[in-house]
């Protein structure tokens, strides 16, 4: 889910670079790039088995927290600290409620009732919200006319995704419209970041860490107002919001930035793409979801769409 994770606008290195001789190399970055694209799409079906189990609430409050965990020990290993300064903890508090409070918890109300791989699908929407979005937002992102198509490419993609020349019929228009909303909050939140705190000379680790950290206080506080302790802990479901947060949260954010530092973030957003394959292929095979024949068709719209959206011109020497 490469729009599940916070990004800052000055990719830094995911750590120190390998010192030659002893240390172990790092993956080849293809591996690390098909590893990151299994596990955000894997994400959406370990949502579903969460939330079969406890609240969405509470499936997010351990998602955030396994994922916390794992970044705290990447900074202890780097030696590395939180940002300081209250400005910047204010940033980062409004980033962790657009970037992973807010979206992880629809996302897990949404498929209460609407199928992972839609879930999946709906996330490939964030770069046509972010395209859409940088249009107003960000005076220096200026529209071109590849881009401009590709944002109404995608959007009929969208359509095509939930039956519009059928009036929507069968279509569950609140989880529906919860995951398109998840998606749109990333962009949101990027642009926020964005604007706010680019070029504050903290690592994007030391940021994400206190982004995580100030999410989970977010649902620590929300979750038990809205829900009640569950009586049994079901084992399945709680391995699957455990391997949520450490793989798909935690994990994830390494991997990511490592990939950006090494090629570029045009490349690491490629991920986009391949995600909702794999979530609609993992919740077809071991959920035994179905499909009709707009949704995979309206997928490929979509990403056709996004890809668009992405394109930059070249440069004239």
């Amino acid at each position: 889910m490469s729009s599940v994770t916070a990004t800052t606008t000055t990719p830094a290195p995911a750590g120190p670079a390998a010192p030659e001789g002893g240390a172990r190399p790092r993956p080849d970055w293809r591996i690390r790039f098909g590893a990151l694209s299994a596990i955000w799409g894997f994400s959406f079906l370990l949502i579903k088995v969460g939330t079969q189990g406890y609240a969405p609430f509470q499936v997010t409050l351990g998602r955030l927290a396994f994922g916390t965990a794992v970044l705290a020990v990447a900074m202890a290993v780097r030696r590395e600290r939180l940002p300081r300064g209250a400005r910047t903890w204010g940033h980062l508090a409004v980033a962790g409620f657009l970037l992973n409070a807010l979206p992880f918890s629809l996302f897990a109300f949404a498929e209460l009732t609407i199928p992972s791989t839609l879930a999946g699908i709906c996330n490939a929407t964030s770069p046509l919200w972010g395209m859409a979005l940088s249009l107003v937002a960000l005076s220096e992102d200026r529209p071109t006319r590849v881009r401009v198509a590709g944002l109404g490419v995608g959007f009929l993609g969208v359509l095509t995704v939930l039956g519009a020349w059928q009036g929507f019929d069968g279509l569950d228009a609140r989880g529906t419209a919860l995951a398109l909303l998840a998606s749109l909050s990333y962009p949101v939140g990027w642009i926020y970041v964005r604007r706010t705190l680019a070029g504050s000379g903290h690592s994007n680790l030391s940021l994400t860490g206190g982004q995580l950290l100030l999410a989970t206080v977010q649902l620590a506080v929300v979750t038990p107002l809205f829900t009640t302790l569950p009586t049994e802990f079901a084992v399945g479901p709680l391995l699957a919001v455990a391997a949520l947060g450490t793989l798909g949260t935690g994990l994830a954010v390494l991997i990511q930035y490592g990939l950006v530092a090494e090629v570029g973030p045009t490349t690491g957003q490629m991920v986009t793409y391949f995600v909702p394959v794999i979530a609609a292929a993992a919740g077809i095979v071991l959920l035994g979801e179905t499909l009709t024949w707009s949704t995979p068709v309206g997928a490929v719209i979509v990403l056709a769409g996004a890809a668009l959206t992405q394109a930059r011109p070249k440069r004239t020497p």
